[in-house]
C-alpha cells in the first residue's frame, strides 16, 4: 500500500517561498497576503477575508466582533477540537455544551434549541469532518432567537450546501490551515464574512487596531497584531491551485470505499445529508455497530497495515480538565458520549491514496468485521 504523506509540496511552494524571501516584505504586509484572502474569501461565497497566523484566534476573533464577553453563553457542540470551546472562554464567556447528532456527528438543532437561554448570545457550529451542519434550520433557529450563527469551518475548506459553501451562512465564518487540514500553510487561519461592519472591525483588532487609510501610526481602537506572514500566504496560494483536484479525488475514493463496503452490515458511515453538495473529505467518519470490542479489532488490523486512523475523540469537549475549574454549561450529550465508544475516522491523505491501496484498506475493514 501507498498512502502519501502530509503535507504535499513542490516547486510551486518553493518558487513563491523564494518570492516571499526574495521581497523586503516578509510580514503580513506582503501582497501575497491581501491575495489569498480575496481569493479564498471569494471561493467560500464570502466578500471579506480577514486571515490570521492560526484558525484559534480566529475563533476568538469572530467572537469579539460581535461583543461576546463575560456573562454570556455561546452554544457549541460537545465533540469538536478544543478550539471551539476554549476560545468562548478566553472572551470571558461560558460554553453552553449540547449534544450532536448521532449519525451525523454535527450539532443537533433540537439540543440547541433545548440549550437557549436570555444569555445566549451566540451558537457556534461545527462542520465535522467536512461535512456541513443542519445549517439552513440552525441558521433559522437563530434568526427566531435574534442571536448570531458563527461558523467553526476549520475542516469544511470547500465544503457546500445546496451549492452555497461553508462560512457564508453565518455571521462569519472561521477556518484554519494547520498542518493537518486540507488547505494547509502549517499554521494559519481565515475569518470569513459577507457583512461590511463586521470585518472592518475584525480587520483592525487583527491589525493592532489601526484604522482604514495610509496613516500607519493611527489606532482608535484596541487590538492586537494576529497578522499572517508572507511566507504562510505563499504556501497557501501553491495548496489552493491543488486543492479542487485533491477534493475531487478524496470524493471519489470516498464512493470507492463505501460501494466496496456496502453489504458489511456493521459498518455504519457517518450520514451526509443530501444538500450537501460538496465535501472537503477532511475526515471519513465510520461507526462499528457492534460496540468498543468490535472496533478494537478494526483498530487492531488497521494499525497493523500501517493505515493511519484514530478511534475518534478520547472524550467530548466538556470532559476535559480544562473545564473543571472555567464556567461552562453541559447539557445532556448522550449521543456524543456514545461516540467515544464505536466510532473512528480516517484522515483525508488515506483519501488520497491510489485504487489499489484504497482496494487493500477496503479488504482490511471487511476482515476485521467479519
Amino acid at each position: 500500500m501507498h498512502i502519501p504523506s502530509w503535507p504535499e509540496a513542490g516547486e510551486r511552494e518553493a518558487e513563491l517561498l523564494r518570492s516571499v524571501l526574495e521581497s523586503p516584505q516578509w510580514g503580513g504586509f506582503h501582497p501575497f497576503v491581501t491575495e489569498f484572502e480575496e481569493s479564498f474569501a471569494a471561493y467560500q461565497h464570502s466578500r471579506h477575508g480577514i486571515s490570521a497566523f492560526n484558525g484559534t484566534v480566529t475563533l476568538e476573533l469572530a467572537l469579539q466582533i460581535l461583543g461576546v464577553g463575560s456573562g454570556a453563553e455561546v452554544i457549541v457542540p460537545a465533540i469538536s477540537f478544543i478550539s471551539s470551546a476554549t476560545a468562548i472562554s478566553r472572551v470571558g464567556a461560558v460554553p453552553v455544551f449540547v449534544d450532536v447528532e448521532r449519525d451525523s456527528y454535527n450539532i443537533d438543532p433540537a439540543a440547541v434549541r433545548e440549550a437557549l437561554s436570555p444569555q445566549t448570545k451566540a451558537v457556534m457550529v461545527v462542520h465535522f469532518g467536512g461535512s456541513m451542519c443542519r445549517i439552513e434550520e440552525l441558521l433559522s433557529l437563530c434568526r427566531e432567537a435574534n442571536i448570531p450563527l458563527l461558523e467553526d469551518a476549520a475542516h469544511a475548506q470547500g465544503s457546500e450546501w445546496n451549492g452555497k459553501r461553508a462560512g457564508s451562512f453565518g455571521v462569519a465564518g472561521s477556518f484554519s490551515f494547520q498542518n493537518g487540514k486540507v488547505l494547509t500553510a502549517g499554521e494559519g487561519g481565515m475569518l470569513v464574512t459577507s457583512n461590511d461592519q463586521l470585518a472592518a472591525s475584525a480587520r483592525s483588532i487583527a491589525n493592532c487596531g489601526r484604522g482604514p487609510g495610509p496613516d500607519f501610526y493611527n489606532h482608535p481602537r484596541i487590538g492586537t497584531n494576529l497578522r499572517m506572514t508572507g511566507f504562510q500566504a505563499a504556501i497557501l496560494l501553491a495548496q489552493f491551485e491543488r486543492l479542487p483536484d485533491q477534493t475531487r479525488r478524496r470524493a471519489e475514493n470516498v464512493c470507492a470505499l463505501k460501494n466496496s463496503l456496502a453489504d458489511v452490515r456493521d459498518l455504519v458511515w457517518q450520514t451526509i445529508p443530501s444538500e450537501v453538495t460538496a465535501n472537503s473529505w477532511y475526515l471519513m467518519i465510520g461507526r462499528v455497530r457492534g460496540g468498543r470490542f468490535s472496533r478494537a479489532k478494526l483498530v487492531e488490523a488497521l494499525a497493523a497495515a500501517r493505515v493511519p486512523f484514530t478511534p475518534f475523540y478520547p472524550r467530548t469537549l466538556h470532559q476535559n480538565a480544562a473545564f473543571r475549574d472555567v464556567p461552562c454549561r453541559v447539557c445532556p450529550c448522550p449521543a456524543a458520549e456514545a461516540a467515544l465508544q464505536d466510532a473512528f475516522w480516517l484522515p483525508h491523505r488515506v483519501l488520497l491514496a491510489n485504487a489499489d491501496t484504497i482496494a487493500a484498506i477496503g479488504q482490511i475493514l471487511r476482515e476485521s468485521l467479519s
